[in-house]
């Protein structure tokens, strides 16, 4: 696919939390050698990745910018860590209604305005997270990394007050464009 890119929706957090996660990644990947989960910045997907032809990039931008003037920032917390075995452990992110409204705005926009309709993780229900060790985690070390980690803290929160479009360079996911939530405001 020469003529498209790989790309997602997600919320990247702002400072010092993600340099907090960049450094449990770099934490898994140094004692419990899962190094995928640093392919892309922290990030709460909002929709999963979709490819789309490069000459229509521009069509791309201008719709996620129309989309992110009609939402509103939401807070966001983060409370200690979950997994899905046997791959993949994560830092939880709080129940919330707002979040799971914008998720669907973000779905629905994409699936009516850009003909996406793949928006969740093989049709499994929203389940947001922040990843910090997935596929590569082999399962002798997703049971050592849970055991560590299913009792430890960690919490943080705030504002999502942008939405990102992650672009795929054909090694890792890049911060390609913010759109920031200015409905009301």
């Amino acid at each position: 696919m020469p003529d498209k890119n790989r790309y997602f929706i997600g919320i990247i957090p702002p400072s010092p939390i993600c340099e907090e996660v960049l450094e449990l990644k770099q934490y898994f990947r140094d004692h419990f050698q899962s190094k995928a989960a640093l392919h892309s910045p922290p990030h709460i997907t909002l929709h999963m990745p979709f490819d789309w032809k490069d000459k229509k990039e521009g069509e791309l931008i201008d719709s996620l910018q129309s989309l992110s003037s009609s939402l509103v920032p939401i807070p966001i917390t983060l409370n200690n860590f979950g997994s899905f075995p046997p791959k993949t452990i994560f830092i939880q992110v709080g129940a919330s209604d707002a979040l799971v409204q914008l998720q669907l705005k973000v779905r629905q926009h994409c699936k009516i305005k850009l003909g996406l309709f793949n928006a969740d993780y093989k049709d499994l229900p929203f389940h947001p997270h922040m990843t910090v060790a997935f596929r590569d985690l082999k399962k002798s070390n997703f049971l050592k990394a849970w055991d560590d980690y299913r009792n430890r803290l960690f919490d943080g929160e705030f504002i999502a007050d942008k939405i990102c479009l992650l672009k795929h360079d054909g090694e890792r996911w890049n911060s390609f464009r913010e759109f920031e939530l200015t409905s009301g405001s």
